[in-house]
């Protein structure tokens, strides 16, 4: 059965895409009789919340718009895998979703019950193409461009950052680099703020390494190595390329650099030296959104105050799953007798 499109009630109601958006979205300039005959024509159209149940979720990642394949990232890969377990469990199957390589108007007609929206951006076309239909939403991260009513779950990104900087002073650290990302996504801008207040407390000059995520020799840190002595790394590869640069230039960590890598890869247990990491808890954040966005599809309580899987609820909207650091050799300076 044909599912009607932004462009089949364009057609019908005598206006442009763009219009419906707005009109469905509540945004835009529009007059109130053009809003209210746009959403008339899509319901008489059979347009969103009309639509058959299917018992399927989506899932999909829209940070970068580019060919990529996160399941191939630790983090996740993990959430993924979790994810399609709480939805089994709930009796939905989970479909995951190439976000790079759909058109806007792919998001206007997939049949799916709600989505599960990972790390989304300002200006996300995904987002915007399914809350103009009335999907539920929950999102991992902090909304790109967040409703009053959205429901998403994070970790508390603040305190995590500083007890990684205090952990690397507490082993000796003076000068201590953030690498991190320089696009709009909640994590990256949460964390690069929060090392540039904690540098400021102590009125230190911050000082941030741009990532780049094929830079496998670490290139980026040449300028800065003489002048560092530790590094936390907030993306998966940042780890191994500060390593390949600290060999590059014969320092040795942790001797003459410390580092902390956030990561989901078990692969830093086994790296020359051990590398510290930060756990983000993919498994946990993943069945909690999982749970929220099937109650929001069954029209059960999704509350900010519902926390589950040991979640904490911080303000309206947002759910906590605690972050962890696993403490190895990299942050570790070693006794020398």
């Amino acid at each position: 059965m044909h599912r009607p499109t932004l462009a089949d009630i364009a057609r019908a109601a005598e206006v442009s895409t763009a219009t419906v958006s707005h009109a469905l979205n509540g945004t835009g300039r529009l007059s109130e009789s053009t809003r209210r005959r746009v959403r008339q024509t899509a319901t008489a159209l059979g347009y969103g919340g009309g639509a058959t149940r299917t018992r399927t979720i989506g899932i999909a990642v829209t940070t970068y718009r580019k060919a990529w394949n996160y399941t191939e990232v630790a983090y996740f890969s993990r959430a993924v895998a979790a994810a399609t377990t709480a939805a089994h469990a709930r009796g939905y199957a989970l479909t995951t979703l190439p976000a790079d390589r759909v058109t806007e108007d792919t998001w206007h007609s997939i049949a799916v019950d709600g989505m599960l929206v990972m790390d989304s951006t300002p200006g996300d076309p995904m987002v915007r193409a399914l809350r103009a239909r009335g999907i539920p939403l929950v999102f991992d991260g902090a909304p790109g461009d967040p409703h009053p009513t959205d429901r998403w779950v994070d970790n508390d990104h603040v305190a995590t950052t500083i007890e990684v900087l205090d952990h690397l002073t507490a082993a000796g650290a003076r000068r201590i680099a953030l690498q991190s990302g320089s696009g709009g996504e909640h994590y990256a801008r949460v964390v690069t703020e929060t090392y540039e207040a904690w540098c400021a407390r102590r009125s230190l000059p911050p000082l941030v390494v741009p990532f780049d995520e094929y830079d496998d020799e670490g290139h980026a840190f040449d300028e800065v190595l003489g002048r560092i002595d530790a590094v936390h790394a907030v993306y998966d590869p940042g780890g191994r390329q500060l390593l390949a640069a600290a060999a590059r230039h014969g320092l040795r960590v942790p001797d003459d650099l410390l580092l902390v890598c956030a990561s989901e890869d078990p692969g830093y247990a086994e790296t020359e030296p051990p590398v510290t990491t930060v756990t983000l808890d993919p498994e946990r954040t993943a069945r909690t959104a999982v749970s929220l966005l099937v109650d929001l599809i069954e029209g059960g309580r999704a509350e900010g105050g519902r926390a589950g899987e040991g979640g904490q609820a911080d303000a309206p909207g947002q759910v906590l799953v605690p972050a962890g650091l696993i403490p190895r050799a990299s942050s570790r300076r070693r006794v020398m007798y």
